[in-house]
């Protein structure tokens, strides 16, 4: 009777360890699926609408680290919206990208505080560093095109 007990905890380590080595090689396997958004940018001054995307949110812990490193190409009318817990001093970084992006941090109130233009790029990492409790990821070039800029506004819900 104990050498089965020890048998069967020999194997539910063994198949813990494994389950734990194939999510740190590919965290995206905890994710069952996202949640999507619309996201509308409308002009900080004359609340024109200058643009919209169909957002997949990353809410939680996993699905923030992963982000879009495990997506191989993003369409022009669609983005990744990071929802945190609350409004803080963030950074981002390119970890896994094959495309660039630009980096969008937002404020509670939908403000948005900061947009980086991100290439991808090989380590060592640069930091995107802007305030917000919400980051929106959208293609590269995506804010220029559409005339967005700081003080313009977010509008979604999650």
């Amino acid at each position: 009777m104990r050498r089965r007990a020890l048998t069967i905890a020999a194997t539910a380590a063994a198949v813990t360890l494994l389950v734990g080595l194939a999510v740190a090689v590919d965290p995206t396997l905890l994710i069952a699926g996202y949640e999507t958004t619309t996201v509308e940018v409308v002009d900080g001054e004359t609340n024109a609408s200058l643009a919209t995307v169909e957002a997949r949110v990353a809410d939680g812990p996993v699905k923030r680290y992963v982000g879009l490193s495990a997506t191989d190409a993003l369409p022009a009318d669609r983005g990744m919206l990071f929802v945190h817990g609350d409004s803080a001093e963030r950074a981002y970084v390119m970890r896994d990208m094959t495309f660039g992006l630009d980096i969008i941090f937002v404020s509670v109130d939908g403000t948005i505080t900061a947009i980086h233009d991100a290439e991808r790029e090989e380590r060592p990492l640069t930091r995107y560093r802007g305030a917000g409790r919400y980051v929106l990821e959208v293609p590269r070039g995506w804010s220029d095109r559409h005339g967005v800029e700081p003080g313009d506004r977010l509008v979604f819900d999650v």
